[in-house]
């Protein structure tokens, strides 16, 4: 399906209001064409008409303008208001429509096509680009069809008074038409090529703005601003081709415009000369130039508006149409609370068709309650192995496993009700504390909250702050620690309350008193639910009841710290480099 049909699609609820629009608009655009009529009048019946008195014309003048001022002061403005909101009634609803499901849609696509898209291209799409496709409703499916009403009524106005000149007046439109399709062809390429490369700018400089940090360790700011101009000269180049191209268009068709009013003034005026036509009938022609070419000069601003906002629409249904690496079977159950049994059989994994395998061959069962943790050099494939538990990932040879049923068989949303996971890096969003542990349970009450807080060792250092559980966190966390943002991510996990947890990585980035802070609250976090930790510091794991080592994606040790220590395997020879490190 083109992405014009699937635009029509939002614009389908509203196509009675539409229709309603275009019919108030054809009032609204027709009154103006009366104009030219009056002065016609006013010129043939009223002053060129001999016999009448001089106060005879004045009361016809007078009755002619009364009607005239009626229908302009009276009864125009409140059509020209209805048309407007209406107009933009519709466009906004649409957009608003477009953009609920683009959300929507991005909270479905998978981890992979975050890794490999810019975050600011993706804001681009769905705030500037959507955006600019109210115009092809407002333009395309409003705008063009009333000007193109309008040049209708205005020629069929102008036959009735005079056929030959009439024809004088439209002799041009062939060649009109002919240097809009030659032109918006091709402009309609170059306004992808400079959205394409706006959208480069913007992913760039939000990248660069969370970044700013480095860019002020490293003193990389000329380095940077190399780097942006790069891009801007891009975009430049871009804009300034689609401005060259836009130009010419405007100067073509703008000449074509402006040589038929000429054209109708020197036939009309020989006419009158040679006593064909009246006077009357001359200048009302040439005010029906103005409300025909008119039309035909924003058609052209409309074309170029259009051929943006296709450009735009091309764009968003290309992120609308990106297809789904994880989705739902359609008898796929919702499992309710599941008890925590989990198992890998023979699971085998790998990003991309043409990359080598990340896992090999895993198989791994993990009784309810149990506490298993994975080490092993970095690369061999731990946080993959987890990351497939919650369906991030589908496996790409064998099955994961939950309470004996394929996670394929689940809904992942209900099997992500049953996780909880603390991560390295815990995302927080710049709102309250309060907000940010409540994503936990959207639903759960503010002593819910404290209870999840105290469990987490958190509410102490929460109710120092000088707004306590209101504190806005910054973007990502920034205006705290890295033991507090770790303690609020586990508040929200105990919040949630799941019976699987997952820890990755989650003290590594701490210092010592944070980390043996953090073990603690994860130790209790951890009682009576399965448990799956990575860790680099193998000091912080010793405690679990099994210990897998796994190294070039496939697992080469499994068992507890002290029968792996005996074994003086490979978990051996890592525990004991590690206490050398730690003791030099």
């Amino acid at each position: 399906m083109s992405s014009i049909k699937q635009y029509m699609e939002f614009v389908k609820p509203y196509k009675w209001k539409i229709v309603l629009t275009l019919i108030i608009g054809v009032m609204k655009f027709g009154i103006p064409l009366l104009m030219p009529l009056i002065l016609k009048y006013v010129i043939d019946d009223i002053i060129s008409v001999e016999g009448l008195t001089q106060s005879e014309r004045i009361t016809q003048l007078f009755w002619v303008m009364g009607i005239s001022f009626v229908v302009f002061l009276i009864l125009r403005p409140p059509i020209e208001y209805v048309r407007q909101y209406l107009a933009q009634w519709v466009g906004n609803k649409i957009l608003f429509d477009i953009r609920d499901k683009l959300f929507d849609h991005l909270q479905k696509l998978s981890l992979k096509f975050y890794s490999q898209t810019k975050t600011g291209e993706i804001i681009s799409r769905v705030i500037h680009d959507v955006e600019q496709t109210k115009n092809f409703v407002i333009t395309g499916l409003m705008n063009i069809w009333l000007d193109l009403t309008t040049i209708l009524i205005a020629i069929v106005i102008m036959l009735t008074m005079n056929v030959q000149l009439t024809i004088v007046s439209i002799i041009l439109f062939p060649l009109f038409g002919f240097a809009v399709k030659y032109f918006f062809g091709r402009l309609r390429k170059l306004t992808r090529e400079r959205s394409q490369a706006l959208a480069e700018v913007q992913g760039h400089l939000h990248e660069r703005v969370q970044g700013v940090p480095v860019t002020r360790s490293f003193a990389l700011e000329d380095y940077e601003q190399a780097q942006f101009d790069k891009r801007n000269s891009n975009f430049l180049d871009k804009a300034l081709r689609h401005t060259d191209w836009n130009a010419r268009t405007f100067a073509v068709t703008n000449t074509i415009t402006d040589l038929a009013p000429l054209l109708v003034i020197a036939f009309a005026g020989y006419q009158v000369i040679t006593g064909v036509v009246t006077l009357g009938t001359m200048v009302a022609f040439v005010g029906y130039m103005e409300r025909v070419y008119s039309p035909l000069r924003r058609l052209i601003n409309s074309s170029t508006t259009l051929v943006q906002a296709i450009a735009s629409i091309d764009r968003v249904f290309e992120l609308m149409n990106e297809k789904y690496d994880i989705s739902d079977k359609q008898d796929a159950v919702a499992p309710g609370r599941l008890s925590g049994e989990v198992e890998f059989e023979r699971v085998s994994f790998q990003y991309d068709e043409e990359e080598l395998p990340v896992l090999k061959d895993v198989t791994l069962h993990v009784d309810k309650g149990e506490t298993v943790a994975f080490v092993g050099m970095s690369g061999g494939g731990k946080s993959t192995l987890i990351s497939l538990i919650p369906r991030f990932y589908d496996v790409t040879g064998g099955s994961v496993k939950v309470d004996g049923k394929d996670i394929r068989d689940y809904q992942s949303r209900s099997l992500r009700d049953n996780i909880g996971m603390v991560l390295q890096d815990n995302i927080l969003f710049s709102e309250s504390i309060e907000m940010n542990i409540r994503m936990g349970n959207p639903e759960a009450t503010d002593e819910e909250v404290v209870q999840a807080a105290k469990a987490a060792n958190a509410h102490q250092f929460i109710e120092s702050l000088p707004q306590g559980y209101a504190t806005m966190v910054g973007e990502r966390g920034v205006k705290l620690s890295g033991g507090q943002k770790q303690r609020i991510a586990i508040a929200r996990v105990f919040l949630k309350n799941p019976p699987i947890l997952i820890f990755d990585e989650a003290t590594s980035a701490l210092d010592l008193e944070s980390e043996h802070l953090i073990q603690e609250t994860m130790e209790r976090l951890a009682s009576d639910r399965t448990t799956f930790i990575v860790a680099h510091r193998l000091a912080t794991i010793t405690h679990a009841n099994r210990i897998v080592v796994v190294e070039d994606g496939q697992i080469i040790e499994s068992g507890s710290h002290e029968e792996l220590m005996k074994l003086q395997g490979h978990y051996y020879d890592l525990y004991q480099i590690q206490h050398l490190e730690e003791d030099n």
